[in-house]
């Protein structure tokens, strides 16, 4: 059976030295920490470009191993991002990574939609787990 998970976080990126500079690529460590139905933080990596001839179109990739407890089970899990801005037009996929589950978080499958709202994040995350034991 599906679950719902819904809260806040923030987060914070910083910027890590590229490579290569003429890639047109960025790269960036993320931190986050995570309320309400999760409790918790997160620490990853993104990749992006946005260097295309049309303002607003873009491209990221992101992975982010999420620690803490969801609705009262604790352990992690792993996070991966691909998103893309067309003109403008955000669409965003967030799943979690087959079988990164651990400790009572193991099984976990799912997707997290973020939303942004005058410059608050917030999830919502449809997920769903093995019967606790």
């Amino acid at each position: 059976m599906t679950s719902h998970a819904s809260g806040t976080f923030d987060v914070k990126l910083t910027p890590q030295a590229a490579e290569d500079a003429d890639a047109g690529l960025g790269r960036m460590s993320i931190d986050k920490q995570f309320h309400g139905d999760l409790e918790g933080t997160s620490k990853g990596f993104m990749l992006s470009s946005a260097t295309t001839v049309v303002k607003g179109s873009g491209g990221y990739v992101a992975m982010e191993r999420v620690t803490g407890t969801l609705k009262s089970r604790t352990g992690s899990f792993v996070l991966q991002h691909s998103g893309t801005m067309t003109r403008g037009t955000p669409q965003l996929t967030v799943t979690v990574v087959p079988d990164s589950g651990t400790g009572q978080l193991e099984g976990i499958t799912g997707t997290l939609a973020i939303k942004i709202d005058a410059g608050q994040h917030s999830y919502g995350f449809d997920y769903t787990l093995p019967e606790a034991p």
